[in-house]
């Protein structure tokens, strides 16, 4: 047994994970009454959001409480190519809109609630921070949870004892141990999400709305190989590639599966300490990230919207996309906590053309039609650009600086 251990955790996960993957299909299209075999799925998925949360608190708190200077303009480069790369993908997806229009049936009913505007989204955004730090945890609410720990880690810096300091690190350790540990299980719970996937939807689902789908599809591919390389590329004057699909690879594979962001933290907090990056930076980076960097969201919240204008007739200027793509950026970023939350706010930009909720609620419906593949496309995207951009931004600082710098970590090897 501990042979055959040692030699799981030792052989290729991405290797494992595609194994897996097939498996899945497969059994989903050959046995899909055997609901079982997808119980792994939500076994993995859970386990990893529940460990999520605490990671993130000890992480953050642990970095911010033995924080060293000399870090401060990493945060400040990450955060603006966080908003800059989601404004970009929002323009994209104008972009595509416009040279491959589409048009929807509007004829679903959706009972779910969209907030009232861009302002409710904000405020709400806002206020969630200042909940009872427990109850955050245990709700994974990521925002307020960076928040607490960034307060809890700035007050143990000015009264803890190094011995005080060296448990929380401790503390941070054993809980990334953990998650390494939840992660060697990957390969079994991606057989298990994929089954479930093709056992409920059959492979039809690549086929209905299929132009919707190959657009959305289409600006997500464009940005994650087109914008944020350039993106990546200008920022550290090299070849963005090697980066861009080691993170694709190692992150965007777990994260189009799990369909979630939250459950994907522990998974890139373990590719940047294989990409060398400094581990003060990204577990706090990659937490905000999570909360911040949703360009996926904002391709799907722009396309769908004008989709919704073609089928209506509505004519869209120029001066008027712009205005599309700041709210969509702005609103992706307050949606980050919510299930289904970037779907949620079409109907708040369907409102910058005057567009009821009677109609673009029903659009909402459609997305989660196609929610199986937009929602795993868009979450892959959103969490490769959280690691992307946190190496892009240590690699940019350390230049600055003249400061060695080890370019993709082991991956170099």
């Amino acid at each position: 047994m501990v042979n055959f251990i040692k030699k799981w955790t030792e052989s290729s996960l991405i290797l494992k994970i595609v194994i897996g993957l097939i498996i899945g299909a497969i059994l989903g299209v050959l046995v899909p009454q055997w609901t079982v075999i997808g119980f792994p799925g939500e076994l993995f998925v859970s386990a990893l959001k529940a460990i999520a949360p605490v990671l993130v608190f000890v992480l953050v708190a642990s970095a911010i409480s033995k924080a060293r200077s000399g870090i401060g303009g990493r945060f400040k480069t990450v955060i603006v190519l966080y908003l800059f790369s989601t404004f970009l993908s929002a323009v994209v997806a104008v972009l595509g809109s416009y040279i491959f229009p589409v048009s929807i049936h509007l004829s679903a009913a959706s009972t779910a609630t969209a907030p009232g505007g861009l302002g409710e989204v904000m405020s709400n955004m806002i206020l969630g921070i200042f909940f009872n730090p427990i109850e955050l945890l245990s709700q994974g609410q990521y925002l307020g949870i960076l928040f607490w720990s960034i307060v809890f880690g700035i007050a143990l810096k000015s009264v803890a004892s190094d011995t005080t300091k060296d448990v929380l690190t401790d503390c941070a350790d054993a809980v990334t141990k953990i998650v390494r540990g939840i992660i060697q299980f990957a390969p079994i719970g991606i057989m298990g999400l994929v089954f479930t996937s093709v056992s409920e939807s059959g492979l039809g689902i690549f086929t209905q709305y299929g132009q919707l789908i190959a657009l959305l599809v289409g600006c997500i591919a464009f940005v994650a190989f087109v914008t944020d390389p350039i993106i990546s590329a200008v920022a550290t004057r090299r070849n963005p590639y090697p980066l861009v699909f080691t993170c694709l690879r190692e992150s965007g594979i777990t994260a189009f599966f799990s369909r979630s962001s939250a459950a994907n933290i522990p998974v890139n907090m373990q590719l940047c300490e294989r990409l060398g990056l400094d581990r003060d930076f990204f577990s706090i980076s990659i937490p905000l990230g999570s909360t911040i960097n949703m360009e996926g969201a904002a391709v799907t919240i722009t396309v769908m919207t004008l989709a919704v204008c073609h089928t209506m007739g509505i004519s869209v200027p120029l001066p008027v996309t712009l205005a599309l793509c700041l709210i969509s950026t702005l609103g992706a970023c307050g949606a980050s906590g919510v299930a289904g939350g970037s779907l949620l706010l079409i109907p708040m930009a369907c409102s910058l053309f005057g567009i009821g909720a009677d109609v673009s609620m029903q659009a909402v419906a459609v997305g989660f039609i196609i929610g199986v593949i937009q929602d795993s496309c868009e979450t892959a995207l959103n969490s490769a650009g959280d690691a992307l951009f946190s190496a892009t931004a240590e690699y940019h600082d350390r230049m600055k600086r003249g400061e060695p710098v080890n370019y993709l970590g082991e991956f170099a090897k």
